[in-house]
């Protein structure tokens, strides 16, 4: 066994863990309940409906994002970052080809499905392009600047040109902190770009969510109000063991309507009083997840969470001293959150031996990432 809570393990991104989580999980295994809608188990489906609105409260998300607002939006549990992206794929395909119904009556759905095209930066996760292979749609990379961060200018120049050439630009995902060098995108430019086109925005903030409960890194989600859609990984930082991706919609209307199969042995007489969680992805069945973050959120509560990432950060900022205090080493990128991108000066070949020789040891674990040629470990 590879083990990921190892003080050791440093390679990907962390996957949280605490003992109120794992008790929470064999709760939810005993009580083994499988929550598809309300009438199936509503603690279940109540309990997740308001974790979800404490959640946005600690990173003080826009009142359209949560439930308690009276409005349409709401937040749901994926399982993950990578669901989360395809979910909003397809609820924005859902409303871009109804869109388009309405002024080309006389186009079929095949002939809409070819024209659609979303948008990422080159340095969004690969679950982006995945997305985009799933939802039989095209994904247009866009070039990242010197920082790895997609920027309004070019999200802007991208959908112009492809106005132009008689597409119909649908999607655009914006992610703060990439996964090669946590980079973040531009939300305050992008946003508003994709608004002024009718495109629906999601923003992919899988790892640094979780910082966003610390009033100081709030400034990197700038912004947000121009989100339709927002995903972060509580099952990464937040102490929350996997499987727990938080996400949530403005409109989820849009989504539901796209996921409806509606057979009789699963109507309710509830139904549309309280949300029915199978229409908000891509599986039927669902575990009770709302109980491991409730347990999380109760028994560490904000302060103590805002300190344990605090802590986190200050230990790359330390990493990185070290680094930049000894003449073989350089960093790669700038240090954001709890990443650090180093590598010793030179050639990418003498680095790649350098990895080689940490996992082959068998006491560290590291893995490597390449920006623009230049391979680095993080």
């Amino acid at each position: 066994i590879t083990h990921w809570h190892s003080p050791k393990f440093h390679a990907y991104f962390p996957t949280a863990n605490s003992y109120p989580a794992i008790v929470a999980d064999m709760l939810s295994g005993a009580i083994a309940c499988i929550g598809f809608t309300w009438i199936a188990s509503p603690a279940c489906t109540e309990l997740e409906v308001a974790m979800l609105d404490w959640l946005g409260k600690m990173l003080e998300l826009p009142a359209e994002f949560l439930a308690c607002s009276g409005g349409k939006g709401g937040g749901v549990i994926q399982g993950t970052a990578s669901e989360a992206t395809l979910v909003a794929l397809l609820g924005a395909k859902a409303k871009k080809m109804k869109e388009v119904r309405e002024t080309h009556p006389d186009w079929d759905d095949h002939t809409i499905i070819s024209k659609l095209v979303g948008y990422s930066s080159a340095q969004a996760h690969s679950s982006v392009e995945r997305a985009g292979l799933l939802g039989g749609v095209k994904l247009r990379s866009v070039p990242a600047d010197e920082q790895n961060r997609l920027r309004g200018e070019a999200l802007e120049k991208a959908i112009e040109q492809d106005l132009a050439d008689g597409l119909i630009p649908f999607y655009a995902v914006v992610t703060l902190g990439t996964t090669n060098s946590c980079a973040f995108d531009r939300l305050d430019e992008c946003g508003p770009v994709a608004n002024k086109h009718n495109v629906w925005v999601h923003v992919d903030a899988a790892y640094a969510g979780s910082a966003f409960i610390c009033p100081e890194y709030r400034h990197l989600m700038k912004g947000i109000e121009t989100a339709d859609s927002f995903n972060f990984n509580p099952h990464k930082w937040m102490l929350v063991n996997f499987d727990c991706s938080a996400m949530w919609l403005k409109d989820p209307s849009w989504v539901v309507n796209a996921f409806n199969v509606d057979p009789l042995y699963l109507k309710h007489d509830m139904q549309g009083s309280a949300p029915d969680y199978r229409h908000w992805q891509i599986p039927i069945g669902r575990r009770f997840r709302a109980l491991k973050l409730w347990f999380v959120l109760r028994l560490y509560g904000v302060e103590n969470l805002q300190a344990h990432i605090r802590r986190h950060c200050t230990y790359a900022q330390q990493f990185a001293e070290l680094c930049v205090q000894d003449s073989r080493f350089e960093l790669a990128a700038e240090v954001n959150m709890g990443l650090v991108c180093f590598r010793l000066k030179g050639s990418n070949e003498r680095n790649e031996a350098l990895l080689k020789r940490i996992n082959g040891r068998g006491k560290i674990h590291l893995v490597p990432a390449k920006i623009r040629d230049v391979y680095f470990l993080r």
